[in-house]
């Protein structure tokens, strides 16, 4: 398992500290993006959108959708926790995924998309940031 350390390299504790928020953040958004698609798939009248909307999906297949995203943002987010050197990438590219579905969700649910949306931007913020590196025993 991977330590979390201010080593020889120079880590600080802020670097350290935003891959740990960023892992955690994952982790949450994986979960809450899980729940989100399970709702659309469970009760497909759940979410309701106005007639005039471009991206016209079954609420099912966005239920789908954001259930695999869901699950692959969790399992990224304890790799990067547990210091996976793919998983800050991989991290990168599931957030951006999962903000852009969530930008195309925004009809059926506005505040909760905007919401997952932003904590996305704040875990790419948080992995791009200078000096955050993980260091491997």
């Amino acid at each position: 398992m991977t330590t979390y350390s201010t080593d020889e390299r120079g880590v600080s504790g802020w670097a350290i500290a935003g891959i740990t928020f960023a892992a955690v953040m994952l982790m949450l958004i994986g979960v809450f993006q899980a729940f989100e698609g399970l709702g659309a798939i469970i009760d497909d009248e759940f979410f309701i959108v106005g007639e005039n909307y471009a991206f016209d999906l079954d609420t099912s297949a966005w239920g789908w959708i954001h259930l695999l995203i869901g699950m692959l943002v969790l399992v990224t987010g304890v790799s990067l926790w547990r210091g996976q050197t793919w998983a800050a990438v991989t991290a990168i590219v599931l957030a951006g995924l999962s903000a852009v579905a969530n930008f195309f969700f925004i009809p059926y649910y506005p505040f909760w998309s905007l919401l997952i949306i932003a904590m996305n931007i704040w875990v790419i913020w948080a992995i791009t940031r200078p000096g955050a590196t993980l260091s491997s025993d």
